[in-house]
């Protein structure tokens, strides 16, 4: 399992650096495959169990579309409130299905189906839409400083003095000192990151406590995204979202965190770095 795990792990960081300098056409293929799975993974882990073919199902088939459609909005526009524009029909198209097939569609599966094109392919998409500004290249890593370097050091300090349950109902080996080394460990290397940024640039910035912020802030919501995913799942009863990925489950096993860091370090980009 454990060897299984690291190369996988190692596959897939692999191709994700690959995608994320390479950017255009490629991160954005990897971002709608890894969308249109995860989008799959959610709808079966919330779907009811005792539910007929055809009922739920066919908003989740506007769900699937809508996400296609949407990537396609993105690289084809560079204005955003085209994306604002899509997420409107999408729903629209979506609530037509829902009258007119009623009452085989509850509200609540309508709900649910537009809950998931927001909470996996739009929140994903913030990974490109960060990658494609003029210093996105450099930009778009503080998504994965902020989530994965907070897992490693949560991790590693909740293993070493851990001893008081963050959320214990939902993740019982989460402790509130992993969670506080989580974001110190991500403001640390966020700081660390501006300052290689800075010495490569030859010029003193401002940038570095900037950095540094983003990093700590977006550990937060990554710990957030996280017990959120956890949350959904302990509601359906199920272990992992998927099996995509050996040793690590599924890809919302794995993103579940990103998916909400993303959107989050764009949005303090914007704010405190001027993208």
């Amino acid at each position: 399992m454990f060897k299984a795990r690291l190369i996988s792990g190692i596959v897939l960081v692999v191709v994700l650096a690959a995608a994320l300098i390479m950017g255009d056409l490629v991160l954005w293929a990897l971002l709608l495959f890894i969308s249109l799975v995860g989008l799959q993974e959610f709808y079966h882990a919330v779907r009811k169990k005792d539910e007929e073919s055809g009922t739920s199902r066919m908003t989740e088939a506007v769900g699937y579309a809508g996400c296609i459609c949407y990537y396609l909005i993105m690289i084809m526009q560079s204005r955003e409130q085209y994306l604002f524009l899509t997420l409107i029909m999408i729903l629209t198209v979506m609530m037509f299905v829902y009258v007119f097939s009623y009452p085989a569609i509850d509200s609540t599966q309508l709900m649910t189906s537009y809950f998931g094109v927001i909470y996996v392919p739009v929140m994903l998409s913030f990974i490109y839409l960060t990658r494609r500004y003029t210093d996105g290249i450099f930009l778009v890593w503080l998504i994965f400083i902020s989530s994965w370097v907070c897992d490693t050091c949560a991790y590693c300090v909740g293993m070493l003095i851990g001893k008081h349950k963050l959320a214990p109902k939902l993740s019982p080996k989460k402790s509130v000192e992993g969670a506080i080394g989580g974001v110190a460990g991500s403001a640390l290397a966020g700081a660390l990151y501006g300052y290689v940024l800075t010495i490569t640039a030859g010029q003193a910035s401002p940038e570095i406590w900037s950095f540094a912020i983003i990093g700590g802030i977006g550990a937060i919501i990554s710990q957030i995204g996280d017990l959120t995913a956890s949350a959904i799942k302990r509601n359906h009863n199920i272990k992992d979202y998927g099996k995509l990925i050996p040793g690590h489950g599924g890809i919302l096993d794995r993103f579940d965190s990103v998916i909400v860091t993303a959107p989050m370090i764009y949005i303090l980009a914007v704010l405190f770095l001027s993208i």
